[in-house]
């Protein structure tokens, strides 16, 4: 572990500044295409001949359902992280895994909000308590919340790091919950299911998703990258810190036995 008060002062890089600032591009051009150039979602009834459709909300989905599969990402990356940590017991492992929660959990949360406002206009309500994958959503939201604020209790380090991979593990089970819900509880969720595969390629709403799914993909690595030096930063101050606690005990009793050895000669 360096010294992080000898070449690292901050967490960029040209290549993450490089990063950062294609992200940066990437979402201006998202939400151009999002909220500007594709069209709402409007077809006519057959039978009334009225107009149905998600209308301008369904431009939140390119928003929502990009975020949602980075979701799964991150806290998969997190669970796979942990696992590697209780097998190495190394702190790579350890703070790639608080990184990937943390991040995780930011993006799970704008899942959350983006849906529950997309819901408003289109299910006539905020939240739907009934709903399935809403209620997986937040169980899995709230478990990774348990996560982190164990991250931030005072026991031993290596304790903290054991007992938050066992809950990383125990709270990946509900992923699949999540992801399938729509298709095994099919009768309870208001959420319908895939119609990615019904578009067609050269359509502008197909290209509009993959360009989110490219954009928040670079968001989450651009975050990660900074969380995990974040957290490799603090690990290795927190080192430095012991160490130099150490030295300085060390010094005290050299001292003292230096100044006992006098008072005896004397």
């Amino acid at each position: 572990m360096t010294n992080p008060t000898s070449s690292v002062a901050t967490t960029g890089s040209p290549g993450s500044r490089a990063l950062g600032l294609a992200t940066l591009l990437g979402l201006v051009g998202l939400l151009v295409l999002a909220f500007v150039l594709t069209e709402p979602d409007v077809r006519i009834h057959p039978s009334t001949g009225q107009e149905i459709g998600q209308f301008d909300a369904v431009r939140l989905l390119y928003l929502h359902v990009p975020m949602a599969v980075i979701t799964y990402v991150a806290y998969s990356l997190a669970a796979f992280a942990s696992a590697g940590y209780l097998i190495k017991r190394t702190p790579w492992w350890d703070v790639t895994a608080h990184a990937a929660a943390e991040v995780g959990t930011v993006f799970c949360f704008l899942v959350l909000v983006t849906g529950s406002i997309w819901g408003r206009p289109v299910w006539n309500t905020w939240w739907e308590w009934g709903d399935v994958r809403l209620m997986t959503t937040l169980i899995l939201f709230l478990m990774f919340v348990g996560y982190l604020a164990l991250r931030r209790t005072a026991a031993d380090p290596r304790v903290q790091a054991r007992r938050a991979a066992v809950v990383a593990l125990v709270a990946i089970v509900d992923l699949p919950l999540v992801n399938r819900s729509v298709e095994w509880w099919e009768n309870r969720t208001l959420h319908q299911k895939s119609t990615l595969g019904e578009l067609k390629i050269e359509d502008l709403t197909l290209f509009t998703l993959m360009i989110g799914f490219l954009v928040f993909l670079m968001v989450f690595a651009w975050l990660l990258l900074h969380r995990f030096r974040v957290g490799w930063l603090t690990l290795a101050a927190g080192e430095h810190q012991v160490a130099a606690a150490i030295k300085e005990r060390r010094a005290e009793a050299d001292g003292s036995e230096v100044a006992s050895a006098v008072g005896e000669t004397s």
